[in-house]
């Protein structure tokens, strides 16, 4: 479905839900959706709902804004703690949800699009859920393309009911990915209701970035990034020692390099990474970047773990790339990254061949390797053109005119 570049949607108002207990990647794919769509429409308003502690430092267009609610961090048992606040679990979690309700009933969304967890953090939008459906306000779960083996998610959304979540809750199920690359909710058992629920949305395609802002515009680089980097470190370790043993990204190098950490990444990890590249030359070493999507669209290849906005980007983009998957606590980046790397959209490190002696050849040869545009399948990036069709068809006739 064509549209023109801006249509109208007068009055109407999306309200999107990110738990984000740590990382970057709900917040920045919500983000992503809420810029395509009020770059497409005219009318529209976009609230985001966002735990995340680094939500202040990115950029949102005209008409995005967020709403930041007390943060939660996961421990390595899986259980939650509170985040900034030095009080109790459940005095936070209280806080976030009233926060939530609150905000959905002043703001009177006329969508609500809930990322990745049905009810929410411990079921933090079940009560949001239930008094926007009597309102008559739309809902949509969006989930990633890739959520976890299937037997670990089935397990995780039988415990959490997220099925019966599905089946009263929601109108629709994006997802945000091609059922041929991988169907993540395959061997579920789905209602026939529920399964009709589902849209295959494609990938969420990147735009080109602002001419007026290209980093390292003049020298070739290659992009070293482990995202958010809580657990990124053994793998920025791995491509740093690969890099001191290369010929062509060594002392002597005319390519450069450069390292971005990411927010989350231990601080003394991160002190022990810059001074090991100190004597490194053409390697720079940045903490964070807001605006990562420049370098990644500047770079000549990346070095990445392989989380969903990544791979949007390496597709959006057409770079090359090495991805070294995260495969635990979730294998959601293993099954993404060995699935691109069968349809010869990536090169990937296996986690048993996780050796600076496996990556030096990947590395040497990244950019010569074929580009993603070269085995793309058809539709697999039209996610934000899909995602705007649904909206029109939701919202078209129906949205709403806001009057207190």
């Amino acid at each position: 479905m064509n549209m023109p570049a801006q249509s109208r949607l007068d009055n109407a108002r999306v309200l999107m839900y990110s738990h984000d207990t740590f990382g970057l990647g709900h917040l920045r794919r919500c983000r992503a959706i809420a810029h395509e769509l009020v770059g497409k429409f005219k009318g529209i308003s976009v609230l985001i709902l966002s735990g995340s502690p680094v939500i202040g430092s990115f950029e949102f267009r005209a008409r995005v804004d967020f709403v930041r609610i007390p943060g939660v961090i996961k421990l390595k048992d899986g259980s939650y703690t509170s985040l900034g606040l030095h009080i109790d679990l459940n005095q936070t979690m209280a806080m976030r949800e009233a926060i939530i309700q609150q905000t959905a009933k002043v703001f009177a969304p006329d969508l609500f699009l809930v990322d990745k967890e049905p009810l929410g953090l411990e079921g933090e939008v079940s009560n949001t859920l239930h008094m926007l459906r009597a309102r008559g306000t739309r809902t949509v779960l969006g989930l990633r393309d890739v959520m976890d083996d299937p037997e670990s998610l089935r397990s995780e959304w039988h415990r959490k009911s997220a099925l019966a979540a599905v089946d009263d809750l929601y109108d629709e199920v994006w997802i945000y990915g091609l059922e041929a690359f991988y169907h993540p909710l395959q061997g579920f058992a789905l209602s026939p209701e529920s399964a009709r629920k589902i849209v295959f949305t494609g990938y969420l395609k990147r735009p080109p970035v602002d001419d007026a802002f290209r980093p390292y515009r003049d020298q070739p680089y290659i992009l070293v990034s482990p995202g958010g980097g809580k657990d990124g470190e053994a793998m920025v370790a791995l491509v740093l020692k690969t890099l001191q043993r290369s010929k062509r990204f060594g002392n002597t190098a005319v390519v450069a390099v450069v390292v971005v950490l990411g927010p989350f990444m231990d601080e003394a990890q991160r002190v022990r990474f810059k001074h090991r590249c100190a004597d490194m030359r053409n390697i720079t070493v940045l903490d964070y970047h807001p605006r990562m999507e420049s370098l990644i669209e500047n770079a000549a290849g990346l070095v990445t773990m392989g989380g969903y906005n990544t791979f949007c980007e390496i597709l959006s983009f057409n770079k090359p790339a090495i991805v070294i998957p995260r495969y635990e606590p979730r294998a959601e980046q293993l099954i993404r990254a060995r699935r691109a790397a069968e349809l010869g959209l990536l090169s990937m490190l296996e986690p048993q061949h996780s050796n600076a002696e496996k990556l030096l050849p990947l590395l040497e040869n990244l950019t010569a390797q074929p580009r993603p545009a070269e085995k793309l399948p058809a539709g697999m990036l039209d996610g934000m053109q899909q995602v705007c069709a649904r909206v029109t068809s939701m919202l078209g006739n129906d949205a709403k005119s806001h009057i207190n």
